[in-house]
Formats: structure tokens, sequence, C-alpha cells
């Protein structure tokens, strides 16, 4: 290890002066005011023997002439079994109050290069979730990116939390959760979850809040992937990878950019932003071994799809699933956007032709409804011909259907969630669209699971009446 000398301070921004080789981009450094180490990355190379540094760690009390200790090496974080059923900071250290980890823990650096595509896994393997409207029209696949793209309060949280409980019933693997620039409320409402449900002994939350430094927020999806590489490669099992929210990670970025005095890009995005996007998202993969499976929440800026942070986050995924402000009003949950969610393996091959077939009528029929609703709101629905009512009708009873009560919600809505298999979800699209629930009000099928739940509502109303 080499000595440097901090010779300027700016924010998260530290300059230093080395004495001999300079350090590669992306090695860490620490400087060590009255032995409280501030962790450094370096990221530019100023002259001959000046380096420019980010501050993962607030800098408060950092000075100039401080001098700082080279490490050599990029950072590197605990891995392995230890780590398990922790709360952590993007330099590792527990944020729980539990233990320190044992000092002989593995530690793994948080730049690695992505899996080579030669060692990828081909065959395609479904991950169900049990929600009817992801399970139908956007499925995720085991070792694929799943992305929840939607602005502010449609429900991209409460989405992602609901499919770590889904996963956690039929999932014998390890989940990995990065809180990309969360609440402290957020991180301690998931560690509680995580507790409730009995997963935390496998689970391992990696945390960089929103008070922290852009350094910390920047660096924190790659401490998560990180820990989550090594279960894939070292222990061979699979990963669930959850990480809310990906576009702070953009955003930490583009702030890191401007405080090293970078150009900006587009709309004042950092000019390395499809870089940076591409350098987390491709290490996201499966091996022969094992799987990782990433469910990203996105937010969308001023629900604007063609922010440039979306367009690059969204180019990487298998499955995108778009929130409709729309539906939310509406009171449609999960509020997600039938006709702009998609995903690669809704093809008759890899879910089959029934199914496939049925999403397309699904979406065909929800979308004429969509291009007569302005007729609707000026004329109202009885002024169009018999079969257009009908088939209006049938539209909005899918719609219903295809909503489905949470079971992180059961405080909230008062109602218990439900998980459905797949082929329910399919025969019960297919008899609304054959005409079977044409009679039937539309409250029914609000918030229920299988068809036959929603039949027993119907029955229970019409003997009421």
């Amino acid at each position: 290890m080499s000595g440097a000398q901090v010779i300027a301070v700016r924010g998260p921004v530290v300059d230093l002066a080395v004495a001999g080789p300079l350090p590669a981009i992306h090695d860490a450094l620490i400087v060590d005011p009255d032995g409280t180490a501030v962790l450094c990355e370096v990221q530019a190379h100023l002259a001959d023997n000046r380096v420019r540094a980010i501050a993962l760690q607030p800098t408060q009390g950092l000075s100039r002439l401080m001098t700082a200790r080279l490490t050599g090496a990029p950072l590197s974080v605990p891995v392995g079994p230890a780590v398990l059923g922790r709360l952590l900071d993007v330099t590792g250290r527990t944020g729980d109050g539990g233990p320190d980890l044992p000092d002989d823990t593995p530690r793994r650096a948080i730049h690695q290069p992505p899996p080579p595509l030669s060692g990828s896994r081909a065959e395609v393997q479904l991950f169900r979730t049990g929600i009817k409207v992801l399970d139908l029209l956007a499925p995720l696949a085991q070792g694929g990116k799943a992305a929840m793209f939607g602005g502010a309060g449609v429900g991209k949280t409460v989405l992602v939390t609901e499919l770590i409980h889904a996963m956690v019933s039929g999932y014998d693997g390890v989940s990995v959760f990065a809180g990309i620039g969360e609440r402290s409320r957020e991180g301690h409402e998931m560690l509680h979850d995580m507790r409730g449900y009995g997963v935390l002994d496998r689970t391992v939350l990696v945390y960089g809040q929103m008070n922290e430094p852009p350094g910390a927020r920047w660096r924190v999806p790659l401490t998560a992937l990180t820990i989550a590489e090594q279960v894939r490669d070292a222990e061979g099992r699979d990963v669930l990878l959850l990480m809310d929210n990906v576009f702070r990670f953009v955003q930490a970025g583009a702030e890191v950019s401007g405080l090293l005095g970078r150009m900006p890009s587009r709309v004042g995005y950092q000019p390395t932003l499809e870089t940076e996007v591409a350098g987390l998202q491709e290490r996201i993969a499966s091996t022969g071994r094992a799987s990782v499976t990433a469910i990203e929440a996105v937010y969308v800026p001023a629900d604007d799809f063609t922010d440039p942070a979306v367009a690059a986050i969204s180019a990487h995924m298998d499955s995108t699933v778009v929130l409709s402000r729309d539906l939310a009003a509406q009171g449609i949950y999960p509020a997600v956007d039938p006709l702009r969610t998609t995903s690669t393996l809704l093809d008759a091959s890899v879910v089959g032709a029934d199914h496939a077939r049925t999403a397309a009528q699904v979406r065909e029929l929800i979308e004429h409804y969509d291009e007569l609703r302005d007729v609707i709101a000026l004329l109202g629905v009885e002024e169009l011909g018999r079969d257009e009512q009908l088939l209006v009708g049938r539209a909005r009873r899918l719609q219903r259907f295809l909503t489905q009560p949470f079971f992180v919600a059961a405080a909230f809505s008062g109602i218990e969630g439900r998980s459905v298999p797949v082929a329910d979800t399919i025969a019960g699209c297919q008899a609304i669209m054959a005409g079977e629930c044409d009679d039937w009000d539309e409250a029914s099928l609000y918030m229920t699971g299988t068809l036959d739940e929603a039949r027993t509502r119907e029955t229970a109303r019409k003997a009421a009446a």
C-alpha cells in the first residue's frame, strides 16, 4: 500500500496528491481522520500525481493535508453465509444492531465482469408469482430481469413487496434486497416483514439511504449484486435480487457526474448513463449452476416513459410491467396497464399456445374498450350497439377479474391476500370472454382470486337480492 494526501475537499469530492504510481480507477482509498475511516473510490486521474475520488461516506471532519491509505484494490464487501439475515450498508457494515460479522468472513470486490455468454443457461424456466395479471400478461423467467415502471404513488413498492411474499413460500434460494435511496422507515419495515415471514435467515438486506452521500446510493446495487453473485457462483444456489428503486441509482450517478465536473447529456443525465446501466444489468445472469433473477422497481419521472433513464433501463428487461396512474385512480389494483405491459416470454413456444392466445385476446378486448372510452364518456354506453355494449361489459369484467388482494396490503384493505395458479387465471379469462359472466355484477369479480370465488360471491348476491 502506498500513501496519498488530501489537497481539496468539496462535499463528497476529494482530490488527493499521490506519492508513487497512481491508483487504478475504481480503487478504494481510506482517509482516516481521528480514527473515523472515510472510504472513497477513485474516479479520475487529474495529473501525473493527482487523483479525484468520490466519498461513499459523509466527509465531515475531512480537511487538507490529511493522509490517505491506498488499498490497491476496489472496495470489497463481506459475502457468504455469514451475511444471511443481516442488514448491511454499501461498505458491508452491519446496521441491524446485531453482532459484528466474524473476522474470517470472505470478501469480494464490488466491481466484477459479467459472466461470459458461453456459460449462460439456455433453457427458460418460468417464475410463477401467483399474481394473475403478471402471470398472464408478463410472465417472469428464472434468471431473467423484470422491471416495474411507474410514477410516484402507483404501487411499485407494494408490488415488489408482494412479489417477495409470493416467492417466500415456493422459493428455496436466497433473496437479496437492495434499497437504493430508501427511507429509514422502509428499511425497518422490510426487516420486520422478513422476520414476520420467517425467511430472514435466507435474506440479505443492503441499504443506501436517501440521506447518504450520492456515492453510497450509486454503489449500493453493486454491493447487493456482489453478494448475489457469490451465492450463485460459489454456493450454486439460485438468487432472487430485488431492487427498489433503480431510478435512484441513475439519479445518484448523475449527481456524481455533476460533482466530478462532467458535461451533462440529454435531459441533464450523465454522459455515461448507458454504460452505467449496462454495467449493472449485464451482471444479472444465469450460469450453468444457478441463476440470479432480478425484479426491479423503476420510478418514472413525471410519468414520462420517454425519459432517457427509463429507456436505458427498459432496454435490458425480459419483462416490462407498466403501472398506470389512471387505473390506480379507478381503484384497479395492481394498477398494471395491460396494453403497455410486455414480456419476451409471452410466446407459445414458452408458455404454451393456450396461454399465449388467451393473453392476446385479453389485450385485444381491453384495447377495444380503451378506444371506445371517449365515446362512452361523451354519449354514454347506451348509445353503443348491442354487440359493442356486450364487449365493453366483458372488458370491464376482465379488468376487475385481474385485480387481486395482496397479502402485504391485508392490514390496510381488510381483505386476505390471494395467490392464483396461472391455469385458473387463464380459465377465468376465457370464461369471461365466452360470455359466462355477462349477467354478473362487476363487483363480484373485483378483488377476488379464482372465478369460482367470484361465482360464490355472485350467487350470494343474487340470493340476497
